[in-house]
């Protein structure tokens, strides 16, 4: 389905900013509370870690079955069933609290997972199409409104700590306002976009088929680039978020509460990386706003190794958020610009990324408890600047044929 039929492409824009800040609402609300969930379910360290395994599960799983699911349901269905999904889990999450079941939280991460990753191939590929629709980049400020929607999460989420809020009622509350606005998708989404007899005019393919064909677009050589590029932007990304309050606390000697402030100031420069690349993407080009990306965040980490003090450390991490804060949504716009089998290419590439988010951080730990996590973080600059030098593979496409590309 074009995007041009209704609903509207700013109804469907309008409805994507929605869901993608209820996302980040929701999983900053599960952060938020960890600690309380923690000391309800009376679970040690490593069994938190089996409990937050599941999210991570749940996520693989989303991501893995998503392209097949868009290609033969299209986005709409795989968006509506993957916000479901967080919304049971949140749910589940909290009944987990407050039976004190560790299990059972760990099923509902299981199910957010499911949703966060699956829900995110679906809004990925209709944020591509209303960008086709509206001829002007919108995919980035997608992701910044999810940004800012855990920026919110989080100071709710601190304001219902300090208040002693339950984190039943927290929780169960989240869940019920997502649920609310995720009815608002249905009539603001377009049924078809990316299902694959829709989109190319074919026959639905079996299963089989199907799964075959998502595995084929590694074959592609600008696909293979795109993940090159996503791999290390998403590092960027992922090692910022599970580290660098620690990195603040053990390097610059910061007290707990200042590195989260500095963590929230990350996550604020990710945000206006984001809201403001539309701009400077429509206006340069990708493959040049991708260079000078990567160039302010190896800038940043570098700072952030080497820094005297910590107020140089957090200039650092300023522009180690702007720099990262493009690459993830970048290089799944340009993994979907051509409508043909658009749905897998943003599955792959969004794979890419999330083995990026999963497998970094632990690799990170494991490297600076040899040799600091300041200097372990040396690593994802190599890997950005690596990125860098694939920044071509994500200039639009001139479409020659049915599924043929040749790059401009």
């Amino acid at each position: 389905m074009s995007a041009h039929l209704t609903p509207s492409a700013q109804r469907r824009r309008a409805a994507l900013f929605v869901s993608f800040f209820m996302t980040g609402v929701s999983m900053a609300t599960w952060v938020s509370r960890t600690p309380a969930i923690r000391d309800a379910t009376g679970s040690t360290t490593a069994e938190m870690g089996l409990i937050i395994a599941g999210l991570s599960a749940g996520s693989m799983v989303g991501i893995a079955v998503a392209g097949t699911l868009v290609a033969r349901r299209g986005a709409r269905f795989v968006v509506l069933w993957g916000m479901a999904a967080i919304v049971t889990g949140v749910a589940v999450v909290a009944l987990g609290t407050a039976t004190a079941q560790g299990w059972l939280v760990a099923v509902g991460l299981a199910s957010f997972g499911y949703g966060m990753g699956s829900g995110e191939i679906g809004q990925n590929v209709e944020g591509v199409d209303v960008e086709r629709a509206l001829r002007r980049t919108v995919v980035p400020s997608l992701h910044g409104s999810y940004s800012l929607g855990v920026c919110v999460g989080g100071l709710v989420g601190l304001g219902a700590s300090a208040a002693g809020l339950p984190v039943l009622t927290h929780l169960v509350a989240v869940s019920a306002l997502t649920a609310v606005a995720s009815a608002a998708l249905v009539a603001n989404l377009a049924p078809a976009v990316g299902r694959e007899d829709a989109a190319a005019g074919q026959r639905r393919r079996p299963l089989g088929e199907t799964v075959g064909a998502f595995l084929a677009v590694w074959r592609e050589r600008r696909t293979l680039a795109i993940g090159v590029i996503v791999l290390g932007m998403a590092l960027a990304e992922g090692s910022a978020n599970d580290w660098l309050p620690l990195i603040m606390v053990d390097g610059f000697d910061l007290s707990a509460a200042t590195a989260s402030l500095v963590y929230a100031f990350f996550g604020l420069s990710m945000a206006i990386g984001r809201f403001s690349g539309g701009f400077f993407l429509d206006r340069f080009g990708r493959a040049p706003v991708m260079v000078v990306s990567a160039g302010l965040a190896i800038v940043g980490i570098g700072l952030v190794a080497f820094a005297p003090t910590a107020v140089l450390g957090a200039v650092g991490v300023l522009l180690w958020g702007i720099g990262a804060s493009l690459g993830f949504p970048v290089a799944l716009s340009a993994a979907g610009d051509d409508p043909l089998n658009a749905a897998r290419r943003v599955s792959a590439v969004a794979t890419a990324g999330y083995t990026a988010f999963l497998v970094g951080p632990p690799l990170l730990g494991f490297v600076g408890e040899h040799l600091t996590l300041r200097l372990a973080i040396l690593l994802v600059m190599v890997l950005v600047a690596v990125s860098a030098c694939f920044a071509r593979a994500v200039t639009p496409p001139v479409l020659v044929g049915p599924g043929e590309v040749e790059s401009r």
